[in-house]
Formats: structure tokens, C-alpha cells, sequence
């Protein structure tokens, strides 16, 4: 289904961070990182009730969102076990990072009811059995770094104002850590945690990665599009700040947790369409539209790669300049705004591209 949306136009953008500016170092240094639980320790992991007084606890701050696990907080090793779980399930709970939070919360959420038990936004032992009973592969797993990961190719950086973007040549990486933690649907943070001391940028280095389905840079032929399961309607939450996927049926597909509009340029209301996708799109800017920051008066394009604007996929909607798309900053995801468009990891928007139906039905459901 992919069409001939070589350049994309959007007004979503305007006042967005569009730059991946904070890239880190090749290397897993591990010297100010938190230590890791083991690899043993995360296929080990597994529920158990917590005593009456931490129920109590939890109940009394069931209403306060946990947000991101401070800085200098070790990541747990349930946790990592159970967002690989949720990630294979496509319940995803955003980058994969051992910390709790809203993204975690709203895929645990939608994952329990999807499997007929009550909604709830912590692990219950219903839950992890449902998660654990899904596969019998490693939620961890040994990677081997080749000769192409190591020689990229990389950009050194990506400069914060678009006009600069548009010079380079390709809007790649800028490193083997972010273009490993995003293929493996992790943080660079845990990436690092996981291997310390281990040289990101050597062909042979063995590292430790999440044990999912790892995200390609391929371009699927419009021939072989949509892939089953076929989504027929996506519904996008503004209050929850997730976007589902429904087959013909009515049977969930697939969450995604997102960053949808703001106070500033609010998402639309009532229903819309797919008209169509287009993978490793350019980035268009039209003058007309007078972002902050930008002073050209000319049109000019950014080049296709995982840090472009709109990150590997553009889904476009029938709505002027709108779409569903990536992004240069997966960790941000669900946690900041997006100026009007529906922003998904870059993992998570090639996958509902590869089974969303041209005119499927898109509806935004208010708070």
C-alpha cells in the first residue's frame, strides 16, 4: 500500500524539538550508569504478591501517575520481563527501559482487558501468567555486532535547526548505541546499563539486547501491503495518549502508546481516513506554515532517515498536512506533546504501517 508520498508537507511540527540533538557516545561505558540486573536475573524474574502493607501503599498512590524511575534508580528485572512480554504481544509499553511509567501502565491496561481481565495499571499475578504463557523464547538474548553495524554509515550530528537538517545527506543515526537500543526497541540508558564496558562500535562485541522481533530499515513493496493482521479502524485516545489498532472484527490488534497534539495546536476531533503511507519519507517545509525557529522563506526538504521529523513513516490521513508518524526521540514518546500529529516510535510506526488498510476508518476520541 505504500504510495507515491515521496515528500511530506505537515504543519504538525511547528515549535517541536525536531532534532535529535542529545545523541550519546558509541560506547556502553557503564561508569555512571546504574548497575543491571543479569541476564539470569531478568529470565528468572517472575510475580509475586507484594505484602498487605505494600498493597496498601500502592492503592493509596493508585491515582498519581509513577512517571519515569528517577535517573539513578536500577532497572527492575520484572519490569524489563514484562515490557518484552507486552512489546511481543504488540501491546507495546514505549522503550523498553526496566523503570515503570504511563506507557507501561497504559499497555498493562489495555493488555488485561484484551484478555478479558479487569483494567488495571499494575502487574497482577492473572496478568503476568497470561504474559508469561505467550512464548517460551528468552526475553533477553546475546547479539553479535557486525561489520555493517559498526560502519553505519553515521552522521556526527544532527543540527538543531531544520534549514541545517536539509543539508545533509541522509538523516541517520549518529551512533552504533541509538541505532542498536532503537532496533531492539530499548533505551539507550538500558542498552548501556545491560553492557557496561562493552564497545558499541566493534564488529564482534556480544552484547545483551531485549528478546523481541528487531525493527528493520527495509521498505516493504506496496504489493505486499497490508500484512496480516489487517487493521480496519485506528482509534486515537487524546485523554490516554495511546493509539489502537482494530481488525474487521473488532478485535484489538495492537497499542501504541503516542504524543498526540497540545494545548498550543490541539488534535482534531470526529473521524478520518488512511489515504495512504509512505516509508522513509522526506521532509517538506512550506514557508506558508512560519514555524518558530525556521527563517527561510523558501521551500526546502529534509532528507529520509530514522532522525528525520517524521522519523521511517508517514501515515497519511485525510486531513490536510496530518498523519500518523515517527520520530527522532522514541523515549519521549507518550511523555511530551506533538504540536497537532500523532507521534509513535519508529519501531511502532513501521509496524502499524505494515497493516493498516488504505480507508481505514481513523477516530479520535476526546478526554
Amino acid at each position: 500500500m505504500r504510495t507515491g508520498l515521496a515528500a511530506v508537507v505537515l504543519a504538525c511540527l511547528a515549535g517541536q524539538g525536531l532534532a535529535a540533538s542529545d545523541k550519546e557516545p558509541a560506547k556502553a561505558s557503564g561508569k555512571n550508569e546504574p548497575a543491571a540486573p543479569s541476564a539470569q536475573a531478568i529470565r528468572d524474574a517472575t510475580f509475586a504478591e507484594p505484602a498487605q502493607d505494600a498493597k496498601t501503599d500502592a492503592k493509596k498512590g493508585e491515582a498519581k501517575s509513577s512517571g519515569a524511575a528517577k535517573a539513578n534508580d536500577r532497572p527492575d528485572p520484572l519490569t524489563i520481563k514484562v515490557q518484552v512480554l507486552l512489546d511481543r504481544a504488540r501491546f507495546f509499553p514505549g522503550a523498553i527501559d526496566g523503570r515503570d511509567g504511563e506507557n507501561l501502565q497504559g499497555a498493562l491496561s489495555a493488555y488485561a482487558v484484551a484478555q478479558g481481565l479487569p483494567a488495571t495499571k499494575t502487574l497482577t499475578k492473572d496478568v503476568f501468567d497470561k504474559l508469561a504463557a505467550t512464548g517460551g523464547d528468552p526475553v533477553v538474548a546475546d547479539y553479535t555486532i557486525t561489520e555493517a553495524d559498526a560502519a553505519g554509515p553515521y552522521v556526527e550530528t544532527i543540527p538543531p535547526k531544520m534549514e541545517a537538517q536539509a543539508d545533509l545527506k541522509a538523516m541517520s543515526y549518529t551512533n552504533p548505541r541509538e541505532m542498536l537500543a532503537e532496533r531492539f526497541h530499548m533505551s539507550r540508558d538500558l542498552l548501556s546499563q545491560l553492557n557496561p564496558d562493552k564497545p558499541l562500535d566493534k564488529a564482534g562485541t556480544v552484547i545483551l539486547v531485549a528478546g523481541v522481533a528487531p525493527m528493520g530499515l527495509d521498505k516493504p513493496k506496496a504489493k505486499d501491503l497490508p500484512q496480516d493482521p489487517k487493521v480496519d479502524r485506528v482509534e486515537v485516545d487524546k485523554g490516554s495518549r495511546d493509539v489502537r489498532a482494530f481488525g474487521k472484527d473488532g478485535k484489538l490488534l495492537a497499542y501504541y502508546p503516542a504524543s498526540i497534539g497540545s494545548e498550543e495546536k490541539p488534535a482534531p476531533s470526529g473521524e478520518t481516513k488512511v489515504k495512504g503511507v509512505a516509508f522513509d519519507p522526506f521532509y517538506t517545509y512550506d514557508p506558508k506554515y512560519r514555524f518558530k525557529g525556521v527563517k527561510s522563506r523558501k521551500k526546502f526538504s529534509i532528507r529520509p532517515g530514522p532522525n528525520n521529523p517524521v522519523g521511517l513513516v508517514w501515515i497519511d490521513l485525510a486531513i490536510p498536512s496530518y498523519g500518523i508518524h515517527g520520530t527522532p526521540e522514541p523515549e519521549k514518546v507518550g511523555k511530551t506533546e506533538s504540536h497537532g500529529c500523532i507521534r509513535l516510535t519508529n519501531w511502532n510506526a513501521r509496524d502499524l504501517a505494515a497493516h493498516v488498510a488504505r480507508g481505514a476508518k481513523v477516530s479520535f476520541k476526546d478526554e
